[in-house]
């Protein structure tokens, strides 16, 4: 590996209520939404991470259940982030967050639940495409690559 390249490892939620996606708008670019979540602290295991990041972002507790998408992509010319996606199974916990006590609200510049047929960029494009097709959910773990 070359001198000062690394890699990042963060964990995200999918958090599906009556066919919406709950996604958060990152206050440094609004122009896109992701699905909440962030980095993976050093030892930390991957499904503590989720429930610690949704808990400090949103203020309620996940369920986490299966894992639906692995991305694997090049963050800038020095980063390489590994990402993994989890179902939340406790959704409709999430449809009103507005009087919850969040101890990251900083984080997150906006909470949107999306529709399929909205027009907003969600990252990444591929689970994107499959929640527009309904398909966010299945019955494997899916790859998504960007690393060339």
């Amino acid at each position: 590996m070359q001198k000062d390249k690394k890699f990042t490892v963060r964990t995200r939620g999918i958090i599906l209520s009556e066919g919406k996606l709950l996604t958060v708008k990152h206050p440094h670019d609004m122009s896109f939404c992701a699905l909440p979540g962030g980095h993976l602290d050093w030892g930390e295991d991957i499904k503590n991470c989720l429930e610690r990041e949704i808990f400090e972002e949103l203020g309620i507790k996940p369920e986490i259940g299966r894992l639906l998408y692995i991305n694997n992509f090049l963050d800038g010319e020095a980063t390489q982030s590994i990402e993994f996606f989890f179902e939340i199974t406790n959704s409709d916990a999430y449809k009103n967050l507005e009087n919850i006590t969040k101890t990251h609200a900083h984080e997150i510049g906006e909470v949107c639940w999306i529709s399929p047929t909205d027009n907003i960029p969600l990252r990444p494009n591929s689970l994107w495409e499959d929640f527009k097709s309904g398909n966010i959910i299945a019955d494997q773990t899916r790859f998504i690559s960007i690393v060339v």
